[in-house]
């Protein structure tokens, strides 16, 4: 195993514990206890998971995660002591992939890392054999499912890690008609915390970006009153 993770937690006695548990389980661990290192960190380490407490100071956890997702679509996983649903809520609808509540299981922490990571393609056993996979191209959009790139006539497009995940599904299954329930549970699992209407607001984005003309979809098409399907 050679996933990289990025542990963000100003606890000091906690983030060792944690660090020590993970490396024990075979991940390359950097942690840092303030958000101000860990977006110093950021891009020289390039982690395949970010793991950071919610309350932080000076730059609270959302902030951060709102810092990572302007370049970036790595999973993160967010750990509070904070049990309100109102808090829990808003990480997610912030950028956030998950939320674990303080305190929890370290084996826990690993087990929801780990669904993070498949969701993500980055199957942390095989993680080097997929180096280069790349999925051929159908049509002018291509996915590169390791590295979580979308490419349009060649050229590179900056999804979110939503978009990334709506686009990844549909590539895999053209032709298929996906419920937004579907596309939610795939992308979300049973712990969801989007309206079903969101999807709708992940699609119109998406499609401004891959598609020639966005009101007259090429790719991703409609199916009224069921979902969506993509078209090679």
């Amino acid at each position: 195993m050679s996933i990289k993770v990025l542990l963000i937690e100003d606890e000091k006695n906690l983030a060792d514990m944690i660090a020590f548990f993970l490396e024990e389980e075979g991940y390359i661990t950097e942690r840092v206890h303030h958000a101000r290192e860990a977006l110093h960190l950021f891009p020289q380490f390039q982690p395949d998971i970010v793991v950071t407490d919610l309350m932080l100071p000076e730059i609270d956890g959302n902030e951060l995660v709102d810092a990572f997702r302007q370049n970036s679509t790595v999973p993160v996983l967010m750990i509070s002591a904070s049990t309100m649903l109102n808090d829990r809520l808003r990480a997610l609808h912030n950028g956030a992939d998950d939320f674990l509540c303080k305190p929890f299981s370290l084996k826990e922490l690993d087990a929801r890392m780990k669904a993070l990571l498949r969701r993500s393609v980055i199957t942390y056993q095989e993680k080097p054999m997929k180096e280069n996979r790349t999925v051929e191209p159908a049509g002018q959009i291509s996915v590169n499912e390791y590295r979580r790139t979308l490419f349009v006539n060649g050229v590179e497009v900056e999804v979110t890690h939503i978009e990334f995940e709506i686009m990844k599904e549909l590539y895999r299954n053209p032709g298929k008609v996906f419920t937004r329930n579907e596309l939610m549970d795939r992308i979300k699992g049973s712990e969801r915390a989007y309206l079903d209407r969101t999807i709708d607001v992940h699609i119109s984005s998406l499609r401004k970006k891959i598609e020639p003309d966005p009101k007259n979809p090429r790719y991703i098409k409609t199916v009224w009153g069921t979902g969506y399907k993509y078209i090679v």
